[in-house]
């Protein structure tokens, strides 16, 4: 199964649909990311705090080794954790050597932190690793349009992608339209929302039709408004399903109708998260 791509502003092709590993840890890590590689994923989400870029590279490369993927085939992404803004370049080093791997494809600055206020700098720094060749892009998480628009400014770099909380329900139009017209990646982190808005009717009537399931139904229309999604899961049935996704040819009605349900925020807030600085 082929899964359709956005071409990003550096030229990297990156697929809409990867794997999310947040709160996936050991072995468990491990198998679920060789396992999705296995079934197509070519897209790998992880981050310094979650703890498990050992296992999700260890499964990379022992599929490279394998034979089932090629490393140029895979976009690996990780993240600089909020209390590494000061010492990016260490913890980069740290990342790629945990990792296992030559080099990461998209490292994003993972949330801005304006309390502290070394977003900016911390950009900076990051799209400067770029000349070691050890980076590909640069990018951040959990930015919101004022800090995007200082970063840019102050650094003459436009992020390749801004990953933020998204799913139906609370879709962030403004923040795409912003993305937009910068040339800007949405990636959606938290795409199927816990599951929880599953139970709209809206949703459930979309599925039916098709033939799909809720979940393929909320990542089909991300994936429509041309944002990357990352879902999580540690079952590879999920794995499955959410590729099923793929297939779902929602009309510009059940878009509309998808577009219209209301919901908000889940997780922290990027104007506040994680606080003041002690």
């Amino acid at each position: 199964m082929r899964i359709p791509a956005t071409t990003l502003n550096n030229g990297t092709e990156l697929p809409l649909l990867g794997l999310g590993t947040y709160k996936l840890v050991g072995a468990e890590a491990e198998t679920i990311v060789r396992t999705a590689i296995e079934l197509g994923y070519r897209h790998i989400d992880t981050a310094a705090l979650y703890g498990n870029e050992e296992e999700v590279g260890r499964a990379i490369n022992n599929a490279i080794a394998a034979g089932d993927v090629t490393r140029d085939e895979l976009i690996v992404t990780t993240k600089l954790w909020n209390d590494d803004q000061d010492r990016v370049e260490e913890a980069f080093e740290e990342s790629l050597r945990r990792l296992g791997l030559d080099y990461i494809d998209i490292y994003l600055v993972h949330w801005p932190w304006p309390q502290r206020g070394l977003y900016a700098q911390a950009f900076e720094r990051v799209a400067r690793l770029k000349e070691g060749g050890a980076l590909k892009a640069a990018g951040v998480a959990n930015f919101y349009p004022e800090v995007l628009s200082e970063v840019i400014a102050a650094t003459g770099v436009t992020p390749v992608l801004n990953q933020v909380e998204l799913h139906v329900g609370f879709t962030q139009p403004e923040l795409r339209d912003f993305h937009s017209s910068h040339g800007i990646c949405t990636e959606a982190w938290a795409p199927l929302a816990r599951g929880e808005n599953f139970s709209e009717p809206e949703i459930g009537a979309i599925a039916d039709a098709h033939g799909a399931t809720p979940a393929q139904v909320v990542l089909a229309h991300l994936m429509r408004h041309g944002c990357s999604v990352i879902p999580k899961t540690s079952n590879p049935q999920r794995l499955v399903e959410n590729l099923g996704a793929v297939d779902v040819a929602l009309s510009e009605a059940e878009i509309a109708a998808l577009d219209g349900i209301a919901g908000e925020r889940m997780s922290g807030d990027p104007l506040t998260f994680p606080g003041d600085v002690d």
